[in-house]
């Protein structure tokens, strides 16, 4: 699917994430490499050693969720926009995701937006908790939103406007 359409499986996306009880423990980087291309910034950005050297550069990134403490160093250095952070400990019925934006404008904190899934499609609104503009440091700006617990798997951008 992912080949034709742009779009990852959901066996793939599941594949991607924590388990169940390492995400109710705290934040961890959710790595949605699909493809064997020659790359690794996320390696070298990862000063924990949760993402694994790899054998060969066009290796599909590992992580080790035991050892990230979602610190999200490895969202801003993917140039494929690959990686997020998740937290589902922000709150009882929310989780927060940390994601790369590279839109303009950016949101602003305390903005209500549209949270997509990987396709576009709205998903649920979320709140923009966060913004990170690192631009300044050649970086992409991170956003910290918080999502409905039940669409945390689904949301992978935000909409803004009509």
């Amino acid at each position: 699917m992912l080949a034709s359409t742009g779009v990852p499986t959901r066996v793939d996306i599941e594949k991607a994430f924590p388990n169940e009880v390492r995400m109710n423990q705290g934040a961890a980087a959710v790595i949605e490499c699909f493809q064997n291309i020659p790359c690794n910034p996320c390696y070298t950005a990862c000063n924990r050693n949760a993402i694994k050297e790899f054998q060969d550069i066009n290796d599909l990134p590992l992580i080790d969720h035991e050892q990230c403490n979602g610190c999200g160093l490895c969202i801003s250095k993917c140039p494929g926009l690959a990686i997020m952070v998740v937290d589902m400990t922000y709150s009882e019925h929310e989780g927060l995701l940390k994601i790369p934006y590279e839109f303009i404008p950016l949101p602003v904190e305390g903005d209500i937006v549209r949270g997509l899934d990987r396709s576009g499609k709205h998903m649920c609104d979320v709140k923009v908790v966060k913004v990170l503009n690192t631009k300044y440091l050649d970086r992409t700006p991170i956003i910290s939103i918080a999502v409905p617990k039940e669409y945390i798997h689904n949301v992978r951008n935000i909409g803004m406007g009509d």
